[in-house]
């Protein structure tokens, strides 16, 4: 008998199971809104011009080799990256108390945070700490810190069912009721999965709570620019709350605004109260990177790297991004549109008011499972669909399929 007879089978993925099934549906007409990454009009994954430009760069750097990076990851794509998510004026950068640690993608930057915070954060060891979540929220924030070791794990309000909206009120409540030094994760923008975001009256307020309860927050940012089709507009609340004086984490990826989905480009930037503080956290960020993955890779830490410090890959790089983002808006438009001329009972007014690449359809369960069997369009069973899947080609077939599906399906 194995010694590892007794090992449970883990269930799937889900968005990687609902990928797998729609490969293996031979339907002419079928339809995947599931997985969270871009597609063109014609639904092929892109490779942003810009990207192209560089690696072809980056081969005929003769310079350039494969010895190993810094442990904390290549410096100057770190001071790039904090400094497209905090902005060229940032105090705190110019104060010297931002840094950052190159990361296998968002994911990996969220590990090391919570990594830190679980054994410096208030004191050592903190795994009573208080985690605070959206809900609903991107499926691995919950097990991210529960595998850091935190053992309290809690949903904040967030999404209005009722009103296919942000549950302001419940949220702000939570702030108010939270223990002090309680960590709370949240989405810089384009909520995942909800792609419902505060305003900016909303975010003040937010922080305002957050600084008299001492509450600290970790930012989830994977969709800038991707969102608006404007970095600056994206980055808007985690800037404010730098401007506040907050120390905070901001988990950064660069997969959806690069379109390096298998490269793992990621940072997590650290907001400091001084240089010093500063000094210190990494140091102990060293320690974590080092017994995790010791050494990040290079090769797309260089191609992010490089567009950021050249402004005129940048300013190339800021109209791919916007490209993405306003065919996004598009489609958003057209599905509206085309749900309504149908006359498909129900509002749908919240699939414009939403942003960046997911939208909360407000599909049921018994009606994503109808989507799926019956009309072979694909997406999470929370209702969730991925803008992108959508192409003039489909449009018409998925808005069709979600008024039958509505209107016969309660």
């Amino acid at each position: 008998m194995s010694i590892f007879s007794d090992v449970p089978q883990a269930p799937p993925v889900a968005v990687f199971k609902l990928t797998a099934d729609f490969r293996e549906d031979s339907h002419p007409q079928k339809v995947n809104l599931g997985v969270g990454a871009y597609r063109t009009d014609d639904c092929q994954p892109w490779v942003l011009p810009v990207v192209k430009e560089v690696e072809r760069l980056i081969v005929e750097d003769d310079s350039l080799n494969h010895e190993y990076l810094p442990i904390l990851g290549l410096p100057e794509f770190r001071s790039a990256s904090s400094k497209v998510a905090l902005g060229d004026d940032s105090a705190a950068i110019k104060e010297n108390r931002v840094g950052g640690v190159q990361a296998l993608g968002g994911t990996g930057a969220l590990r090391i945070g919570a990594e830190f915070l679980r054994r410096w954060y208030n004191g050592v060891n903190n795994t009573a700490t208080p985690i605070y979540v959206s809900a609903p929220t991107w499926e691995n924030h919950n097990a991210v810190f529960a595998d850091a070791g935190f053992k309290d794990i809690r949903p904040y309000h967030y999404w209005d069912a009722a009103n296919r909206g942000l549950d302001f009120t419940g949220l702000v409540d939570d702030l108010e009721k939270a223990p002090e030094h309680s960590i709370f994760v949240l989405h810089a923008c384009a909520h995942n999965p909800t792609g419902t975001d505060p305003t900016q009256d909303q975010w003040k307020k937010i922080a305002e709570i957050m600084k008299r309860r001492n509450l600290f927050v970790f930012f989830d940012s994977a969709y800038q620019g991707f969102a608006s089709g404007s970095l600056d507009k994206d980055a808007w609340a985690i800037r404010f709350f730098v401007s506040e004086g907050f120390e905070l984490f901001v988990a950064q990826s660069f997969s959806k605004n690069f379109g390096l989905y298998n490269e793992r480009v990621g940072n997590l930037t650290v907001v400091a109260q001084d240089s010093e503080n500063l000094t210190r956290i990494l140091s102990q960020m060293e320690k974590i990177v080092r017994t995790t993955w010791s050494n990040p890779p290079s090769q797309g830490a260089r191609i992010v790297s490089k567009t950021l410090n050249s402004p005129e890959l940048f300013a190339e790089w800021k109209g791919n991004v916007k490209t993405m983002a306003d065919r996004v808006l598009l489609m958003r438009d057209q599905l509206k549109t085309k749900l309504q001329d149908l006359g498909t009972p129900g509002t749908w007014d919240h699939i414009t008011q939403q942003i960046g690449m997911f939208s909360f359809t407000g599909l049921n369960p018994k009606q994503v499972e109808y989507m799926i069997k019956e009309k072979h369009v694909y997406l999470m069973a929370s209702g969730r669909i991925n803008m992108c899947g959508l192409t003039t080609k489909n449009i018409d077939y998925v808005a069709q399929s979600i008024h039958e599906t509505v209107t016969k399906v309660q």
